[in-house]
This record gives structure tokens, sequence and C-alpha cells, in this order.
């Protein structure tokens, strides 16, 4: 939204605030924009900083404005292991302790996908309201605006047009649904058919930083090797739910955007204790079907779709975005604003999503 305009300098940095970093500095420096050492960072001054996560932001000399993780706040923090009393859990994202550090609230500008987010921010983090604005989602629209690639996508990942594909999706820790079901892919791979189905996987990019590239594609060799495309953690998860069939998901992001795109969800793994009540998720939670672990799963993907309707893949879609197709609009806006820059006049492109390039055999990225 920025990096064509003349007036502005892009650099990228990585505060040291997550455990799950690996990859981290590989990735920034791939995409071929100058990467800035943290402690350079934090001694530099800036006119905006743009982050997706809170963690230590306030070691910034910047205005910043923090954007959505994922498809919004649905989930509750995970508890910490340790021997004081268990408490209520935070909704992430919208922790206090970050927004907050020493009596101020850190960011200059909160973007949220929807006015529903921004009344759980008034109930967990009532002092950064003031700075909130509604800015809708923009990997939303933009996989909104991959639909008419559906076809191309499908083709790059081996589909014909005989087969349904099946997007397997797992976020991270115990409760999701390879953490609980770690040889789903094998199961799913054993009992589908190569010549009606081809399946694809992705794991949240947090198993893939903390276990490492090539531990990752030793564990789903076998998979690999009876049909199985998994799919790399920085790209292609957007293009293969786009020509998804059916989806096999839990309660993270990727299953919720497959039910906003109108795609059949099947719950393999969905920890009521882990959600956060009244969110998109805990509604995705009332409506897609759950797996019968004692029954094939051939037929339970075939019925999934009874869960659905029209309208109710339109509410949900509503339910992740209430300004549709106007994200990358409103948040460029207000980046101009926090750099005391006046907006283009030109709209910013909504631009559909790469071409997916599975994982091939031996680990490295197929074309």
């Amino acid at each position: 939204m920025l990096e064509s305009d003349r007036r502005v300098v892009v650099a990228y940095t990585a505060a040291p605030a997550s455990i799950f970093t690996g990859g981290l500095t590989e990735f920034l420096q791939g995409l071929g924009g100058v990467v800035l050492p943290w402690p350079q960072a934090i001694r530099s001054s800036f006119d905006l900083a743009v982050a997706a996560s809170h963690g230590m932001l306030e070691k910034l000399h910047a205005p910043v404005m923090t954007v959505p993780h994922g498809s919004g706040p649905g989930k509750l923090l995970h508890r910490a292991e340790g021997f004081g009393p268990t408490a209520s859990r935070p909704v992430t994202g919208l922790i206090r302790e970050r927004l907050v550090v020493a009596g101020r609230v850190v960011p200059s500008s909160v973007a949220m996908a929807h006015e529903r987010h921004q009344a759980m921010l008034e109930r967990e983090c009532p002092e950064a309201l003031p700075v909130s604005f509604v800015a809708g989602d923009p990997c939303l629209d933009r996989l909104l605006a991959s639909l008419p690639r559906r076809d191309a996508y499908r083709r790059a990942l081996g589909v014909d047009g005989t087969q349904q594909l099946v997007f397997v999706s797992s976020t991270w820790d115990t409760d999701s649904l390879l953490g609980r079901h770690p040889d789903l892919l094998l199961r799913v791979a054993a009992e589908l058919p190569r010549d009606g189905y081809r399946i694809v996987a992705a794991l949240h990019p947090h198993v893939w930083a903390w276990y490492g590239k090539r531990q990752v594609t030793s564990w789903y060799a076998d998979s690999m090797r009876l049909g199985v495309r998994l799919l790399p953690p920085e790209e292609g998860w957007r293009a293969a739910l786009v020509a998804a069939d059916r989806i096999i998901g839990d309660h993270g992001s990727v299953t919720s955007y497959g039910a906003a795109l109108g795609v059949p969800v099947l719950l393999g793994a969905f920890p009521e204790d882990s959600v956060a009540p009244g969110s998109h998720t805990a509604r995705l939670g009332t409506i897609a079907a759950r797996v019968d672990w004692n029954r094939p799963l051939r037929p339970q993907l075939d019925d999934a779709v009874h869960a659905f309707s029209a309208d109710r893949y339109a509410d949900f879609r509503l339910d992740l975005s209430s300004r549709p197709g106007e994200a990358a609009g409103l948040i460029r806006r207000e980046m101009y604003r926090l750099m005391r820059l006046p907006d283009r006049q030109d709209p910013p492109e909504v631009v559909p999503v790469p071409m997916p390039r599975p994982i091939a055999h031996d680990g490295s990225e197929a074309a």
C-alpha cells in the first residue's frame, strides 16, 4: 500500500517478543527489503510503525498502528504453565498488558475488522477504544478478489475436473487439529481415493518456526508420498482455500476464512474452553459439523454441506468484516494520517493471491 510512494521508505524489523521466531529473519531478508536489527530499530526514529502483534512495541520511536492478526479476536490466550492458581484468560490480540504499558496506551491506532471487535476491545481494554477504528479485513478482501482464479489455483494443485479438493487446516498447540490427531493426514490419504480427491494441508506458522522445515517435512513425508500436498508457511494457503471443496479444520483463522468463502467445514478439533465467547469462532462452532472419529471420513465430508446455507455463509462473511472490499483504502488512509501526509488520489488495488507452490516430497518447494 505504501512502497510505490516515492515519499515513503519502508524497512522491516522483528521484535524479540515471541519464542516462535525461527526462520523469521531469513523470511524478511527474502522479501528483498531493508531489514533492521531490533537494537538498531529501537534507537531510530520513524514516522510510522505497522505491526500485527503487540509485543515490545512501546520501545519504538514512532506512532504505532496495529492491524488484525488472523481473522480477528476469536481465541483465548494460551494458559501459561506454573504453580499459581488459574485465572481467566484474555482474548488474543486484545491483551491489556500489551496494549497498555506503564500507564500509556502503546498504539496510536488500532485497526479492527468489525464493530463487534470494538465491543470486545472495550471489555478487555477500554483505554485503547478511543484509538481504534473499523477497517475491515484486508485478507478476506484479497481472498474474495481471488475467486475468479479458482480454476487456475485448482490446476496448480493438480485437481482435475472430476476431483474434490479437501483442505486440512491446523492451528498450533496441543488442542489443535494435528495436535490432537497427529496421524490425521495419513488417515485422510488412506481413506480418500486419489482418483476422486486431492488433499492439501496447511500448518500454522508457529509449527514451522518451532520445529523447523526439515523436521516438519520429515514428519509428513509418508503423507506426501501418498499424495498429500503440504503447503509452506509463507504462502499458498490462501490460494488453496479459494480452490477447496471441503475443509477439515479447527478453531484457527484459516477455518473461519474458509467458511466465509462458502466452503463447507468439518471440525476435527474445537476446544470450547479456548474459544472467545461471542466471537465469530464460537459462532462457527455452533454451525459446523464435528468429525466422528469412529466413522469413515468420506460420508462425513459429503454431509458437511448440509450444515450450511447461502444465508449462513453470507452472515459468517459479515461476521469477519463489516467493511467488505474497503480494507485497503481505510488502512492506507489511516497510515497517511499518522504520517501527516496527504493520501494518494488513486485507490489501492486489491490483488489476487499468488499461485500455490506446495512442498515436494524431498522437502523443497515445488513449482
